[in-house]
């Protein structure tokens, strides 16, 4: 069993950045493909980013390619957003996500895939 719990979240204005984290607790953290979703007051959950196991595969949303980075520290048991030239659509509440049943080199970006979520972190972009 895994516990998940994200940070970093604030308010910045269009083209800041904000590195986002999520602490892992209980489980083997390197068994766990991880992924980023984010949703918005009345917008369905996005995905956004996944990296697997060992942080070999990764993918992303085609609205935050080229400007959000996913990477993980297995040792830390930390999986990392990395977010660059913000804008206000970016604007919402970010869920870190583990996979538990995820294979070497799988980084799903279906919300089905994965089994337990953190409690998210508010992100909000001003122009």
């Amino acid at each position: 069993q895994v516990q998940l719990v994200e940070s970093g979240g604030g308010s910045v204005q269009t083209g800041d950045s904000l590195r986002l984290s999520c602490v892992a607790s209980g489980g083997t953290f390197g068994a766990y493909a991880m992924a980023w979703f984010r949703q918005a007051p009345g917008k369905e959950r996005e995905f956004v980013g996944a990296i697997s196991r060992a942080g070999t595969v990764r993918s992303y949303g085609d609205s935050v390619q080229n400007r959000f980075t996913i990477s993980r520290n297995n040792a830390a048991r930390t999986l990392y957003l990395q977010m660059n030239n913000l804008k206000p659509e970016d604007t919402a509440a970010y869920y870190c996500a583990a996979d538990d049943n995820a294979v070497a080199g799988e980084a799903s970006r279906w919300h089905e895939a994965y089994e337990v979520w953190g409690q998210g972190t508010q992100v909000t972009v001003s122009s």
